[in-house]
């Protein structure tokens, strides 16, 4: 291909060379030019691919795309642009022939609830025939394979790579998680989503090498509501209006008050030997009697945003309502059978907030006790260890600090500040550093009708120690813990 066809959609100069130079290969890492590449140069937080275009040009570099002044002395084109991050994007989007054109696209932005939202749009949608790819922070889902994701939304490049593996496994639409950051640094630049969906949003990922304050994180996410044909909100968040500004897209909302599109009237809770879930009925744009085999007032939220997607995609009722029923999302809330009348579940909230929601949730079940087993990441903000454990002591009957990924830190180091803040509050705790022996306290100290939650881990499968992930999968803990308890019955 010519190189003049990767960038027919940006506006660029030409410093050096031509633009019908011939191209083999698009790349953004300097490792991977081959004779014939075009190498985009990403200006990162710790390394500039603008540093190594010398180098490129001897592996063989057809063309460089820049976005600062340089010098180049070998013999190559050279094209500027503004931004580098946007332009690998449109590239990408050509370099793959525009895959997205060919799918619906559904892309899910907000603070929580988009890994468990994607999940139910996928299963109604794949339960009506449409089949469906996904891309999210816990793996893209790509027919019937499946690929663990490093990032909530991958780099662009490798985002038009999987969405033309969508379009050529004959998919038909593809549902996927868009983070503040894949929206700040032009991840899903290069096309425009059908749908867009906010959720929700409240502070997190403010920092360093992240967002520099709250306005900044509400804008990036503001962002995606320019770069779709449909919006749909949820009108209960605070945040609903200041999202909304600057938006070019049709609206649509959801929310508990009748004034939205799609809203849930005489919600019941209710919990069963096997099943702690919820039901309603849905009023507005459709009517359905709708019910969750999964806890928690925000997953009517989530619910809420699957349906309103799927109702574009003219779905039938029953088919909405059977899909709806049997979605389970690995690590968020996912129930693990064990013993009777004990429910025991498997949740990703990692920091105050999320582990605040959740504990809040299911305290609406009304356990018998209610027992939180966590602990906190090492190399991590300690503010985060005193607010966990406050907040579990505060909201849980009985807290077990135990170990998450240390990383290079001390594991009693960390307890030790978990401790400090389970202390702010009234709630009885256990120290069990080792995270299968604390499991098995909690079997052990079931009685029935209790709720014992494990949180932090979700959906990973390994334990990080000073460098290393070592395999260890909550599920597999819980299971020798069964038996075990189960021996001694």
């Amino acid at each position: 291909m010519k190189l003049e066809s990767l960038l027919e959609e940006l506006s660029y100069e030409l410093k050096k060379g031509s633009i019908d130079t011939r191209i083999t290969t698009l790349v953004y890492d300097s490792r991977k030019v081959e004779p014939g590449s075009v190498f985009v140069c990403i200006s990162g937080t710790k390394l500039d691919a603008h540093d190594f275009i010398e180098d490129t040009a001897r592996a063989g570099a057809a063309a460089v795309v820049v976005e600062k002044d340089v010098e180049v002395t070998a013999d190559i084109t050279v094209i500027r642009v503004a931004d580098t991050r946007l332009a690998l994007a449109c590239m990408s989007a050509a370099y793959f022939g525009h895959p997205a054109r060919r799918l619906k696209t559904i892309g899910i932005t907000g603070t929580k609830g988009k890994t468990t939202t994607t999940y139910m749009v996928k299963s109604i949608l794949e339960t009506s025939g449409i089949p469906t790819g996904l891309i999210g922070t816990i793996e893209v889902i790509i027919g019937d394979t499946h690929i663990h994701a490093e990032n909530t939304t991958p780099e662009s490049y490798q985002l038009q790579e999987y969405l033309a593996q969508m379009v050529e496994a004959g998919l038909e639409a593809v549902v996927m998680e868009v983070s503040s950051q894949g929206l700040m640094l032009h991840r899903v630049s290069g096309f425009v989503f059908d749908y867009g969906v906010f959720t929700n949003l409240e502070p997190d990922h403010i920092g360093e090498n992240e967002h520099r304050d709250f306005a900044h994180y509400l804008h990036c996410k503001s962002l995606l509501f320019r770069q779709c044909r449909q919006g749909i909100f949820n009108a209960d968040s605070e945040h609903f209006q200041e999202i909304l500004a600057g938006h070019t897209c049709q609206v649509q909302t959801y929310g508990f008050s009748p004034e939205c599109d799609f809203y849930p009237e005489d919600l019941e809770l209710f919990r069963t030997a096997d099943i702690t879930g919820l039901r309603y009925h849905l009023r507005g744009l459709m009517e359905l009697e709708v019910e969750l085999n999964v806890p928690g007032r925000f997953n009517v939220y989530n619910s809420l945003a699957a349906i309103a997607i799927c109702h574009h995609f003219g779905v039938p009722a029953e088919q909405l309502k059977a899909a709806l029923a049997s979605v389970h999302v690995k690590g968020r809330l996912e129930i693990v059978p064990t013993l009777p009348h004990v429910t025991v579940m498997i949740d990703y909230a990692h920091n105050a907030m999320a582990l605040e929601s959740l504990l809040t949730t299911l305290r609406e079940y009304e356990p018998g006790r209610l027992i939180c087993l966590f602990g906190c990441g090492g190399n991590r903000a300690r503010a985060r260890r005193f607010e966990m454990g406050e907040v579990s002591s505060r909201l849980a009957d009985i807290t077990v600090v135990t170990s998450d990924n240390p990383r290079f830190e001390d594991p009693m180091d960390i307890i030790q500040d978990i401790l400090t803040g389970v202390a702010r509050a009234d709630g009885e705790s256990v120290t069990i550093p080792d995270r299968q022996d604390a499991v098995i306290w909690c079997l052990e100290q079931a009685k029935p009708g209790d709720m014992i939650v494990l949180a932090g881990k979700g959906h990973e499968d390994y334990q990080e120690i000073k460098g290393v992930k070592h395999h260890m999968d909550e599920r597999e803990l819980i299971y020798n813990a069964l038996h075990l308890v189960q021996k001694k019955l």
